[in-house]
Formats: C-alpha cells, structure tokens, sequence
C-alpha cells in the first residue's frame, strides 16, 4: 500500500459496533468507507445518508465490483470465522471484532488462511490503549511491581431485557457464546497481555437473573494460577441492577499494589509502589455509549490508525491473530468446567 492512497474498508454487520467503525473509518483521511453488509435495511439502520453500495450478505459483496481492502467483521460473534475466512479467500486483510472466533480451531483456520493467502489479520482489544493499560504494562514490565503474587479482577456490570431483547442473537449460546465472550473478553485479554497465560483453572458459574434471555451464565468465580507465577482471580456478573458497577484489576507484588479501576477500568484508584511517584496520565476515553447501557473504552480509532499503518509498512500489529486467539483459547478452557447453566 502506498503513502497517499486511502485504505478502502467494508463493513460487514452495522449494529451499535458496526457503525462505530463506520464513524472510525469516516474520521481518518487515510481510509475510506466504500460497501456496507447487512441482513437489515440501510435505512433501518439508519446509515442511508452514506450513498455506498449497500449488500444482503457477504457473499453478494465479494461477488461484486467493489473494490476494498479490508473487511471490517461487526456481526454477530458466531459469524467471524465464516466471514472472516470469506474475506481472506477473497484476498481481503480482515479486521475482526472479538471475539475472533467462539473457538481456538476456529481461530487456528483464520490464521493458516490468512498465512495462505498472505493476508493480515487485526484483533480489536481497544482496552489495550487505555491509559491505565499502558501505564501498569509499563510498571510489569520493567519490573517495578516485583513478583507479582496475587491478581484480581472484578467485571460488574448490567445488561438487563433492555440488551438481551427478544428475537436478538445476544444470548444466545450459537451466536453469542457467552458472558465471556461477547461482554468481558477485553478483559481476558488485558489479563493475558499483562501477565501471561494461566493454569490451573477450577471455577463457578450461575445464571442469577437471567433466565429466559441467556442461554449461558450471568455470572462467574474463576480461580487460575499464572504460568508466570503467581495467583488470580477473576470474578464478573452482568447481574448488576440498572448500570454498570466497575471492571477493575488488583495487583498485590512483592513491591507494593496498585489498583486499577473505575466502570471502566478507567482510573487509577490506589498505588503503593516502593520508591515509585505515580505519573500524571493522560485522561482515559469515555466507554462506548449505547444508550441505555455502556461498553468498554472508545478507542477503536486506535485500532484504525494501527491499520493503516500497517498496511503502508509504518509499524506491526499491536494486536494480532495469534493473540486473539489466545484470548478465545483461555475462554474456552474456563468454559469447559461449566456444566449447562439456564
């Protein structure tokens, strides 16, 4: 790709994620938006002021003449495998919202394709470049913290009817997968880029107040060891009453404990390192609003820009395919202690 030329996108999936990477792509003057895919109308999803090409399926898009660069994956979670290898037979680079997939074979075929075809392949973990992120990947990995001895992370927050609504694929276990992976995979992930992978798994699972929307948990208590050393906890629920409560992260090491939280894991809350003054940190993004509940950190633009970068040869891949896989492989290991929770 060359410096000048804009990345071409296509977006197939324009719910809430969809058309935020629509407003990501339409805010850098390196891209551009050129084909939308849905089952639903564009003016039912109220994108029919953008004059693009419009498609039922992704079939009918790559059969077309459009040309693009990147297939961007926003639908449902149980659909970015088939299309994502869709757009890698086609030559297209994919951008794959996570989860990647709903299991590690899954995302083992998107990468042999993506290998196959000489293709890139980008993991969305926004959470990632949050400030509070980048601030204690810093203090891991120059080892300021120490041995880390214990980890916890709470992940509390509320979707209600108001989000599982009927005739919709949230919550269900072909196209959703689960509470892990359509609501708290960020967090998997921020776990495994900061402190490895784990072992060790035992866990307990409940369905609290969910029953007739869900088809899986609400709410769960993993314990783990790290292959890194070390013990965690993770403990999360989307049985909050009416808003989200926190996702925060706990770290107690051999040097001090700090804690990272906030609705959104957000802030800081407390730092207590031996011979360390906190820095000011930038201030974090909002979470992405969505009316009447929120999600993760509004950094999909970061996402973009790593694109385009990449594409025109500027830098690597801040998350790739083999990372988002491990994410999806973590959360299948946690899963496979859960017996069938209604």
């Amino acid at each position: 790709m060359k410096e000048g030329e804009r990345i071409k996108f296509a977006i197939a999936g324009l719910g809430h994620i969809g058309k935020r990477h629509a407003a990501m792509i339409s805010q850098n003057s390196e891209c551009a938006w050129v084909a939308g895919c849905d089952t639903i109308a564009k003016e039912q999803l109220k994108v029919s002021g953008n004059p693009i090409p419009w498609f039922q399926s992704v079939d009918d898009l790559l059969k077309s003449d459009v040309d693009f660069d990147v297939l961007s994956v926003a639908t449902p979670n149980g659909l970015h495998e088939a299309h994502a290898l869709q757009g890698l037979r086609a030559g297209k680079h994919v951008l794959i919202e996570k989860p990647m997939a709903l299991t590690k074979a899954g995302c083992e075929q998107i990468i042999y394709e993506a290998l196959h075809q000489h293709r890139q392949v980008f993991c969305i973990m926004q959470n990632r470049y949050s400030p509070t992120s980048v601030w204690l990947k810093e203090v891991l990995m120059k080892g300021i913290l120490g041995k880390v001895y214990m980890v916890q992370i709470n992940c509390f927050w509320n979707r209600d009817e108001r989000y599982y609504t009927p005739g919709n694929w949230h919550g269900t276990r072909e196209l959703d997968g689960g509470t892990l992976f359509t609501q708290f995979s960020h967090f998997v992930d921020i776990m495994f880029w900061l402190f490895g992978d784990i072992k060790n798994i035992s866990g307990r699972f409940a369905n609290f107040n969910h029953q007739g929307l869900i088809e899986f948990e609400d709410s769960g208590f993993v314990q783990f060891d790290f292959v890194n050393g070390g013990m965690g906890n993770l403990s999360y629920s989307t049985s909050c009453r009416d808003k989200n409560l926190e996702s925060s992260i706990t770290v107690i090491a051999e040097n001090g404990m700090v804690k990272v939280g906030g609705q959104y894991m957000n802030e800081v809350e407390y730092c207590h390192i031996k011979d360390y003054t906190m820095p000011l940190l930038p201030p974090a993004n909002p979470p992405n609003d969505y009316g009447p509940y929120k999600g993760s950190a509004a950094n999909h633009h970061f996402i973009f820009e790593n694109v385009v970068d990449v594409l025109k040869g500027r830098s690597p891949i801040t998350t790739n395919a083999l990372e988002g896989l491990k994410v999806v492989e973590i959360i299948e290991r946690i899963y496979s202690l859960k017996a069938n929770v209604v």
